[in-house]
């Protein structure tokens, strides 16, 4: 049994099967997620999905010191690039937020890990109106980025980033994703 968002598309089902959940550490693909949420708000995360290619090619991999050297031109860039999603609020705040990386002056890995709970603690939804779309820790998350200087990461984005990046493990119970930890 798979999570019943995963069965709707065939993108869906690999994403939730190799990537969903699974334990995420690194300063360029924690920030890549991060941005990639920061992306999908009000959006479909298909949408998003689909575009991570272009994204990653655009976005010079979310490494953050290249991203945060990024000027006005790169931004005029972005806005051109039909392959990714030409949002200009969005695209400067994947900039400022690479900045924000760079000026951190502490580890984004350890930053961000610190608010994951303890996975003992929290029961396997049952079904998919079980599963938060924030927590006291995404809050805690998006008020300690905001602090440092970060944009686009309220604690719904926040917790879609816990849920991608393993800090959480939202699969429904009885999903083989869930047991097979």
């Amino acid at each position: 049994m798979r999570c019943p968002w995963a069965i709707s598309a065939p993108d869906y089902c690999v994403y939730h099967d190799d990537e969903w959940a699974v334990p995420v550490h690194g300063e360029a693909a924690l920030f890549e997620r991060l941005s990639l949420e920061a992306f999908q708000s009000g959006l479909s995360w298909l949408t998003i999905l689909r575009k991570r290619d272009a994204f990653r090619r655009a976005f010079a991999g979310f490494h953050p010191a290249a991203v945060a050297a990024f000027t006005a031109d790169d931004v005029t860039r972005l806005l051109a690039d039909a392959a990714i999603v030409r949002n200009r609020a969005k695209i400067e705040a994947t900039v400022h937020n690479a900045r924000a990386v760079t000026e951190l002056g502490e580890d984004l890995d350890a930053l961000l890990w610190s608010f994951a709970p303890d996975h003992a603690l929290r029961p396997a939804p049952r079904t998919v109106a079980d599963v938060p779309a924030r927590t006291r820790e995404s809050e805690a998350m998006a008020r300690a980025l905001r602090r440092r200087g970060f944009t686009f990461v309220g604690p719904v984005t926040c917790h879609a980033l816990m849920q991608a990046t393993g800090m959480v493990d939202d699969h429904l119970a009885g999903c083989f994703r869930r047991t097979a930890r």
